[in-house]
Formats: C-alpha cells, structure tokens, sequence
C-alpha cells in the first residue's frame, strides 16, 4: 500500500469566539491510503487545546502511515488498527482517527458498500445537526440565528462564557427572539465557577435552553456530576469526557457526553462508548472540532445514535476543499462512500 501526507490550512468565513480563545483558520492534515487503484482519506486537525499542531501531526502520521503501508491490504490494517496495534502505542486520538478515517473509507470502497454498513447501519444514516454561533454582540447573533432558523435549522448552539454573564443571557435571548422555534444548546466551554452554574442555570432554562455542555471548569469530574444532579437542564461532559474511561467515570452521572472523534481515538472508539453509555441514563452527543467534510464525515455514520449531534465543523469555514455530507439546510447525511 502507499501512503502520502499533505498539508492545508482552513480558514474560517469568519473568527469564532469561545470562552477561551478566538480561532480565524486551523491547519489540517490529510492522510492519504492507495491500494488496487483506489484511495482512502483521513483529516486530523490542528489544536491547541491538545497540544497538537501541523508539524508534530505530520510527524505522528508520517510513522503512522509507515506502519500501515507495511499490511498487505487495507483489511488487514484496519484489523491491526482495532487490535490497538496501529498506530504506535501514545500516539494521539486525532491521529488514530484519522488514520482509521482514511483505512474505513478505503475498505468501505474496496467493497462496493457504504462505509456507513461496515458499522452496522443498514442505509446512511442523517440527522439535524447544530450550528454554532460564537460569542458576539446580542444583534449579530440574533442576525445569525435568524438566517439559520430560514435555511433550516433546528439547533442552534449559543456560545457562553464572558466575564459579564449577563452578556450570555442577553445573548440566548437575543437568539431565541429571532429562532423562536430552534431548540438551543449553551456551550461555556468550562467558564463557570460551580456556584455561577448554580445560579445561571435556571435562568437560561427559563429562556428555553434545552442542554448545556461542559458549564464547568474541567478536571473535577465529580463536581460536574454534582451539579447534573440539581441542574434543571440536561448537563453534557465535553472536556470532562476524552476518554471511555473519562465517560465510564461519568455514566449515569451526567445527562450526555460528548464524543469527539479526535479526542476518542475515531469511529470504532466512539462505538465503544455509546456501548458503555447505552442504558446508563446518560445519552450520547456527537461533536467535532472546526474542519473540513473530511474531517468531520466518519461522525456522520454514528448520528442515529446520538440524542444531540453537532457536526458543523465544515460549515464554519470559508471554503471546505471536500464535500457530499451536506449540513448547509441544517442536515448532515452519510455518504454512501465516506469520502467524494
């Protein structure tokens, strides 16, 4: 098998504030698998939330890839890949992601069938998918969710996190006069001390928030748990939940977890812990970091497990160089080969 890496830089249609920072651009790394003729893709992205950028992702899947191209067809690595012996034991869940992205897009070709039956769904799965609005002034957002509710959207995740929290309400309310009918999630990105939690909390769920993620400072694990238990809305571990051992930790605590690819180790990964979290009374949530189609396509094949997706990280961007799982009218589907 061959194997060949190249790197591209993704830049946002415009900056997107969080909590903790404000991103305009993330470079990306493509990975790429050919054997018979036909080729497999993979995307990991840059983040310096993980401590990873282009250069150490370059190196990671430059060895990565070395191990791959030693298997005699691309079945026999993704095996290696699900026995835990690629890629190199210590390498990051976004490498591993990305390595099994381009192999499961590879294998699914080489059968004729969809990537999406190779993990057990019997037609391509869709779902509504959120949008994200970063943090802005209450009438930019407010704008923003008033185009997104036209073009179809649903869910709308409102970004929280100012030193004024008041700045958070006025905002949610500013989007929920202008998308009366979206559901809403809030994402503070871990801003909130516990007792602003306590405080916050019914507020926004009198202003129609459906869910928040991660209110708290991650890294106490327990004291997340302890406010899902009086929350009046659904609490959902993100930065509290890389792991499976981070969501076994928390099942049954807390209300939904959020699955990141990159930060699970890939599909099969995140398989393993909607398993552990199915009847548990701690639902599933689908999550991405900002990257292209490429990037954010494997999630697209587990969305009909998921109680909440969000899976907009391709439509954040000024120009997504992939395409075909859609999302722009507010629903993302699986390709019926994972990547065009």
């Amino acid at each position: 098998m061959k194997t060949s890496l190249r790197t591209t830089r993704l830049e946002l249609a415009e900056p997107l504030r969080i909590s903790r920072a404000t991103m305009a651009a993330r470079d990306a790394v493509w990975l790429t698998v050919e054997h018979g003729g036909l080729r497999g893709h993979g995307e990991a992205v840059a983040s310096a939330y993980y401590g990873l950028d282009a250069a150490t992702l370059v190196r990671l899947l430059r060895d990565a890839s070395a191990a791959v191209a030693r298997h005699a067809d691309p079945e026999s690595a993704l095996a290696a890949l699900c026995a835990g012996e690629l890629p190199a034991p210590g390498a990051p869940p976004a490498v591993a992601a990305a390595v099994e992205s381009a192999l499961l897009d590879l294998v699914g070709k080489r059968s004729g069938h969809g990537a999406y039956r190779l993990l057990g769904a019997a037609g391509p799965p869709s779902a509504p998918t959120a949008r994200t609005l970063g943090i802005t002034t209450p009438e930019r957002a407010g704008a923003l969710a008033a185009r997104l509710a036209d073009r179809g959207f649903t869910l709308l995740k409102v970004k929280a996190g100012t030193a004024d929290p008041e700045d958070d309400l006025a905002r949610i309310r500013a989007v929920r006069a202008a998308a009366p009918h979206a559901r809403l999630l809030l994402d503070p990105n871990g801003a909130w001390s516990a007792a602003q939690a306590r405080e916050l909390l019914p507020r926004c769920a009198e202003l129609g928030v459906v869910a928040v993620e991660q209110p708290l400072v991650p890294g106490d694990p327990e004291a997340l748990a302890a406010l899902a238990a009086r929350s009046p809305l659904p609490v959902i571990a993100d930065e509290d939940a890389v792991s499976y051992e981070d969501a076994k930790r928390l099942a049954g605590r807390v209300q939904g977890v959020n699955v990141k690819l990159a930060k699970c180790g890939g599909v099969f990964a995140a398989l393993r812990i909607a398993g552990l979290l199915a009847g548990s009374g701690t639902d599933l949530m689908l999550g991405c970091l900002t990257a292209s189609t490429l990037g954010i396509a494997p999630a697209v094949h587990l969305v009909h497990r998921a109680r909440w997706v969000d899976l907009d990280g391709h439509l954040l961007l000024a120009h997504d160089p992939w395409r075909g799982i859609g999302g722009a009218e507010g629903t993302v589907r699986a390709l019926s080969l994972l990547h065009i």
